[in-house]
């Protein structure tokens, strides 16, 4: 690698917490990254890409973290010693990070247009229309629609997508050196995940960028990366340039992140475990009717938004039936719908029979235990103020359940979601993303119900952890008989759970057949579309070598 060309450099990078017997976090870590180059640092959960990254930028937790020894060189500097106020010089203007969640990361309560703006009257001295030029000039590079109104709009105004777009136009605004992305595209489905990658990478290419990366998403490495550095416990165990290191992986962890992602070619169709329909829904719809107000004695009322139009299945015990579809296609709503946390403007919900579409709230008790759901975010799904014990108890004691029968379940359910026997006396902050979701799945399964409804439950994990929930829900499957309604972006976890799939977009049906057919041979436009930009889908990640 050519030294002149370097634009980050990090040398024997050490990390610790800040307490009375110091903890390692990172070990002595270094890698380069050229201009015009994109680094990508993959590895589970802890294994300390997120720290590498805020050590670079200067924003380690200061009462938490320290860097203890090493060098962080930006064009020559060691950011590691630079004054506070040096370092936010730098930041925006020579080195700029795209943070995972936009929402959390843009001010809700400033207008697109005057955060983008904010940046640039903080490290330029150009006039308030000029600034204005340049918003929108950034606006328009980072693909947007109308720009004008995308200036005006606010951060709930925009969908997930847009949000990202705002993020990187933010960050390349001043034309930095070094781009951080750290997990830019987890959250996002294909479509979108493949625009942003697109995206990131014509930036890059125009303006000369280096790129930092940060994923645990094999797919994306394969699509943006031109070198890999895989991290484990605060350690790059290897590194090289991506085909090598996917083709070749000389580590044991390397071959274990590989084998894990799940391959985009359906898995063999499972028998039929019974006939039992558990689920029937029928022309089910949901509109959406804005508020019209005191207003809505002056004008026409506003149309409304059909977010799912005439949706129809069926879901026998036993049977995992994947919805998958971009964001917005109605996906969520239609779980919701099922489940009647919200209730449908038309169509029929049969739970083993019983239509549950029209009932109200006292009437739908005695159907709740029967259907059960997995929300998407294991750290926000569980109480943080019981114990594990008590979550899973709390459904089974409000039907009738006696406390202590409760408990002796609740204990047979963690032994049977991997989990340790003293896990039902602790705290949802005492455990893992992963450990958490199996708790998530072992407190729906405590009200032994016949649906369980997953709502991209695996999005948020690393491919190790992911590929281990989905054996989990695999095995729950075979011993219980429990159907799922499973609903994903991601088109490799849909291949490998689910026996059928239903392809939703702007909240009608597509497609909709067994798994097999439907993604191995689709009929649709749209389908074959998610298929195609799915990422690292060239590549067969099971055999380490390009898919031929």
């Amino acid at each position: 690698m050519s030294t002149d060309n370097i634009v980050l450099r990090v040398e024997s990078l050490v990390v610790e917490t800040v307490d009375k017997s110091p903890k390692p976090i990172l070990k002595g870590v270094s890698f380069e990254i050229q201009a015009g180059e994109t680094l990508c640092l993959v590895g589970e959960s802890g294994s300390g890409k997120s720290v590498s990254s805020l050590t670079t930028v200067g924003l380690l937790p200061s009462g938490s973290l320290r860097a203890v020894s090493g060098r962080v060189e930006l064009d020559g500097e060691n950011l590691l010693q630079a004054t506070p106020k040096r370092l936010n010089e730098l930041r925006g203007s020579r080195m700029a990070m795209i943070f995972q969640e936009p929402m959390t990361a843009l001010n809700p309560v400033l207008s697109v247009g005057k955060q983008l703006d904010e940046v640039l009257a903080c490290h330029t001295k150009t006039s308030t229309a000029q600034r204005r030029t340049q918003v929108l000039d950034a606006l328009e590079q980072v693909h947007l629609p109308d720009i004008q109104r995308m200036y005006s709009s606010f951060p709930h105004q925009l969908s997930g997508g847009q949000r990202q777009r705002i993020m990187i136009a933010m960050a390349l605004l001043l034309k930095p050196r070094l781009l951080i992305a750290d997990e830019p595209t987890t959250a996002l489905d294909v479509t979108t995940q493949h625009q942003i990658l697109k995206l990131i990478r014509e930036l890059q290419q125009k303006h000369g960028t280096a790129v930092l990366f940060i994923t645990h998403d094999m797919g994306v490495v394969v699509d943006i990366a031109d070198r890999v550095c895989v991290m484990k416990t605060g350690k790059i165990v290897e590194q090289g340039p991506v085909r090598q290191v996917l083709s070749t992986p000389k580590e044991a962890y390397t071959q274990c992140l590989l084998t894990a992602v799940p391959s985009l070619t359906p898995r063999p169709p499972r028998p039929a475990r019974g006939p039992r329909q558990v689920l029937d829904v029928t022309g089910l719809e949901k509109e959406f009717v804005p508020s019209q107000g005191l207003l809505s004695w002056f004008r026409r009322a506003q149309a409304g938004t059909k977010a799912v139009n005439s949706v129809s299945f069926q879901l026998q015990e036993g049977r995992t039936l994947g919805i998958v579809g971009e964001s917005g296609s109605g996906k969520s709503t239609l779980a919701r719908c099922v489940m009647r946390l919200i209730s449908p403007t038309g169509g029929i919900v049969r739970i083993n029979g019983q239509d549950i579409s029209v009932l109200n709230s006292r009437s739908l008790k005695p159907h709740r235990g029967c259907i059960q759901m997995v929300f998407q975010d294991p750290y926000r799904s569980l109480n943080p103020r019981l114990t594990i014990g008590q979550s899973l108890i709390e459904g089974p004691m409000n039907y009738g359940k006696p406390r202590n029968t409760a408990m002796l379940k609740a204990k047979e359910l963690l032994e049977l979601v991997g989990l340790p026997p003293d896990a039902i006396d602790r705290f949802p902050h005492q455990f893992s993303g992963g450990q958490r979701q199996r708790i998530a799945i072992a407190r729906a399964l405590a009200m032994e119900p016949d649906v369980i409804v997953a709502d991209e439950a695996v999005s948020a994990l690393d491919v190790s952890v992911q590929a281990q929930v989905l054996a989990l829900f695999d095995d729950i499957q075979q011993r219980f008989g429990v159907a799922v309604l499973f609903i994903t972006h991601d088109l490799r976890v849909a291949a490998q759970i689910c026996d059928d799939v239903l392809v939703m977009q702007r909240g009608q049906v597509v497609e909709y057949g067994p798994a097999q057919q439907v993604l191995g041979n689709p009929q649709a436009a749209y389908t074959r579309q998610l298929i195609d930009v799915a990422p690292g889908r060239s590549w067969d990640f099971a055999a380490f070598a390009p898919a031929s």
